[in-house]
């Protein structure tokens, strides 16, 4: 299992304001769509993405619904180079962005916006990665050792690659020992109070490369994963599990000889 994260997606009520969003204030470009039977998908990221980058997927479905964004999913952090989150916050600023967490505020190391739909963008600084790509992406957990024990055991990540302790919670980041720096990261943070979250449905899945869907499925369910929509349930195409938490992870094995980034 490759196990490289693909893309994180993000439920939107409305596709072509949260486009023009994403294209004008991260400089986004829409890498492909696709119309299905009552929803409409389309890939962003980056022009200069890296081949292991992740990239991000917006979903419009035709069913006016009001997405709840719901607390058990975070954020989704990009990427600006060291020393430039100032200046680059400002410029989000001066295009007309909310004002929702400054550089300031978070002690100079880090800041926070919103998109159309109010899901929480952290702005990093890193001295890799294309400008605004995605660096990780923010869930919290319940438990943080079955949180550790899911993703070391079920898909051999490092335990864990990063850390921050503090006195009333954790963050811990997980990705595969030989990922590229570039690719994106999972955050899990756990809150030492004890609290339970509320999954909403304005965020939808953590998508992960896999080398052959039907053997890396098989894997998965001799180590236990939730037999959530099985690659038969999903025409062969991908598939689905979820995580302790309930957090839904979407398996997908594309075709390095294709044109298309849809494996339907």
């Amino acid at each position: 299992m490759t196990g490289t994260f693909d893309h994180v997606m993000i439920r939107v009520a409305d596709l072509e304001t949260s486009l023009d969003w994403y294209q004008t204030h991260l400089d986004y470009e829409e890498k492909e769509r696709y119309e299905g039977d009552g929803f409409t998908i389309a890939y962003l990221g980056p022009e200069d993405m890296h081949e292991d980058g992740a990239m991000l997927e917006l979903t419009e479905n035709d069913d006016d619904v009001d997405y709840e964004v719901g607390d058990a999913w975070g954020h989704i952090a990009v990427r600006v180079p060291e020393g430039e989150l100032e200046d680059h916050y400002e410029q989000l600023m001066d295009e007309g962005v909310d004002d929702y967490r400054d550089p300031e505020s978070c002690g100079g190391r880090y800041a926070f916006v919103k998109d159309p739909d109010g899901h929480e963008i952290e702005i990093v600084q890193r001295e890799y990665g294309a400008l605004w790509s995605i660096d990780h992406t923010m869930i919290r957990v319940e438990d943080a050792d079955e949180a550790l024990g899911f993703w070391t055991r079920k898909f051999e990540y490092v335990e864990p690659r990063s850390r921050w302790e503090s006195d009333s919670f954790a963050n811990y980041f997980m990705a595969p020992e030989d990922d590229a720096e570039e690719a994106m990261w999972l955050e899990l943070t756990y809150n030492y109070d004890g609290r339970e979250y509320t999954m909403g449905d304005a965020w939808g899945h953590l998508a992960i490369r896999v080398d052959d869907l039907e053997d890396d499925w098989e894997q998965l369910m001799l180590r236990d994963a939730d037999d959530y929509r099985s690659p038969e349930e999903c025409d062969n195409l991908y598939a689905f599990t979820r995580d302790q938490d309930g957090h839904e992870i979407e398996l997908i094995d594309r075709d390095p000889d294709s044109d298309s980034l849809f494996p339907f």
